[in-house]
């Protein structure tokens, strides 16, 4: 296996064997290849450099016709820096976006980069209390935001969490969100006195906002934190994992090396731009090289993505699961050309076997890698080689990354023995800065000898292959989003009626796991699913809404009476019919 098509060959630190395989009985420690060094670079240089190799190739083609070469790319980013500046946004400040997948994402995403000012990534399907709780936690100061997006109202919202914004001008002041002082909306229509018109912020800069541009990314330093992606936890509120230029523009390097991306490569990118997926394995790995970004639509449509590929003749395509499930069992799948199509990357939730081999077979994705990662380690630290053999790519999540280390210990923090199931750790220079404002979960997730602790149960194989078995915590995955089942508790511990509940997920075809729900109601109450979920419609993001609901007098627990969730997991899998799915 040559270096140049696997980039993940890796040293075998654990015995001092260099050689593919490990001596028997050796532990589960590896290391990534340091052949190719890490850039220490800024997001600012990353874009300079994209422009240098090929500034008048295509960087970004949106399915409403608009096209913008990596030169128009940078222009535009930078009248959005201009525009900040003339806000008074500083360096470290931080700038929400709650949007769906469109320019002004990008243009945000580069723009902020460009003087420093912290990205703050808001899920478009977040809910009122998700909002308030998201923008205070970091004190955002500035948040730019779409009008709505399909059925929910973004500005209804707004208006809800800070009535103030209805004659606010020209600095916002609401009691709820005492830190936000401008919002900018990017659509056309009426908008209250304290918001403003997307072109309306982009005018406000002047020559000498823009003259300020250079000297301030020439500051810049590539640690500094640049990003923050909100990750549920499991003591009830999201934690906001804060990220560097260094951790993402070097985990987009890697990631493009291992698809063998060039400029000629176009990459399909239906999966969210707040997401590191599309944010970092879309949008920097195309910086990486120069290649061409395509966005199908403001948000997934099966049907949608096919038409692009085919139209554009994409080459590369990014997807969790769900998304080439359900674009494989499109019922005109076949009407639609895939020959254009190499690689691209299948990440996000445990892949089915029998779908990875669909889409290498009925997509022509030949060299579609697999790829393992969260989002504090930028995100991905184990890939699939393009060369790997077909029964790796479709059984395990690939081989580590160059210059990370990786570590499977047992509960006691003892490094198992090749083969052994255990918590997967990872160290190197994709490791998060922290959770923002947040020293005490910090130290909870990355030890004092700088391991990032991900909560997941993996196995090392003698060649070095990981598979994920399992996950130490009970989060779950549905769709690619994950789901912390305390988040959930502790918002329906607020309804009048429920007294006690556990969440937890059980297997399901289409989404990978289903969120369900055992609640024991107080004393002479009754309820039904459908109440439960109207609770939470609105309130929660709707991939967190639980699809089965069961009303039960009390909980398996224990001796010492902690409920049992498996036990939970079990009964109701028998019910349903439904069995573990065998998965990558």
């Amino acid at each position: 296996m040559t270096q140049s098509h696997n980039p993940f060959s890796s040293t075998f630190l654990q015995g001092g064997a260099d050689d593919r395989l490990r001596p028997p009985g050796t532990l589960s420690y590896v290391a990534g290849s340091s052949d190719d060094p890490l850039k220490f670079m800024t997001i600012p240089q990353f874009l300079d450099r994209a422009c240098a190799r090929n500034g008048a190739g295509d960087a970004a083609v949106f399915a409403n016709g608009e096209r913008l070469s990596w030169y128009d790319l940078r222009r535009r980013s930078d009248d959005v820096a201009a525009g900040l500046l003339a806000l008074g946004v500083k360096r470290g400040d931080r700038v929400g976006i709650w949007a769906p997948n469109r320019a002004e994402w990008l243009f945000a995403q580069f723009g902020t980069a460009r003087i420093g000012a912290i990205l703050v990534n808001i899920n478009p399907a977040y809910q009122r209390s998700e909002l308030e709780y998201a923008l205070n936690k970091v004190q955002c100061r500035v948040l730019i935001m779409a009008r709505a997006l399909k059925s929910s109202d973004y500005l209804a919202t707004v208006r809800a969490l800070a009535p103030e914004i209805e004659t606010a001008a020209p600095r916002l002041r609401a009691e709820r969100l005492p830190r936000l002082r401008h919002v900018i909306v990017l659509d056309d229509g009426s908008l209250p006195a304290g918001a403003m018109r997307f072109l309306d912020f982009l005018n406000a800069a002047g020559p000498a906002h823009r003259a300020r541009l250079e000297g301030l990314s020439a500051a810049l330093d590539p640690d500094d934190a640049i990003n923050i992606q909100f990750t549920s936890g499991t003591t009830g509120s999201p934690k906001g994992a804060t990220l560097s230029h260094f951790n993402i523009v070097n985990n987009a390097r890697s990631c493009a090396k291992a698809m063998a991306l060039t400029a000629s490569d176009r990459l399909c990118i239906p999966v969210p731009l707040y997401h590191c997926f599309g944010m970092v394995l879309g949008v920097l790995c195309c910086t990486a090289v120069g290649a061409a970004m395509v966005f199908p639509g403001e948000s997934f449509d099966a049907e949608a993505t096919l038409a692009t590929i085919a139209r554009h003749k994409c080459t590369a395509l990014h997807g969790v699961p769900t998304m080439f499930i359900a674009m494989l069992d499109q019922a005109n799948f076949a009407q639609y050309d895939m020959s254009s199509l190499r690689t691209g990357i299948m990440a996000g939730a445990p892949c089915p076997i029998e779908t990875m081999r669909r889409v290498i077979a009925q997509m022509h994705m030949s060299e579609v890698t697999i790829a393992y990662g969260m989002t504090e380690t930028s995100p991905i630290s184990f890939q699939s080689g393009l060369d790997d053999p077909i029964e790796r790519r479709v059984s395990t999540v690939g081989r580590i990354q160059p210059h990370i280390e990786i570590k499977i210990v047992d509960a006691a923090g003892q490094v198992v023995p090749l083969g052994t199931a255990g918590e997967l750790c990872t160290r190197g220079y994709c490791v998060m800065r922290g959770y923002w404002e947040d020293a005490e979960r910090t130290a909870e997730s990355i030890d004092a000898a700088g391991w990032m602790h991900s909560g997941d149960l993996a196995t090392i194989d003698q060649e070095g292959y990981c598979n994920i078995v399992g996950r130490v915590k009970d989060m779950l995955i549905r769709g690619g989003e994950n789901v912390y089942p305390r988040e959930i508790e502790e918002y329906l511990y607020r309804h009048p009626k429920v007294q006690a509940v556990q969440v937890f997920g059980v297997p399901d075809p289409r989404y990978g796991e289903a969120v369900c729900a055992f609640i024991v109601l107080k004393g002479g109450q009754s309820a039904s699913a459908e109440e439960i979920r109207a609770f939470c419609a609105g309130q929660i993001a709707h991939f967190k809404i639980p699809q089965h609901v069961r009303f039960v007098p009390d909980f398996p627990s224990t001796a010492t009476g902690k409920p049992q969730k498996f036990v939970m997991r079990e009964q109701l899998m028998r019910e349903l019919g439904v069995a573990e799915q065998k998965t990558a």
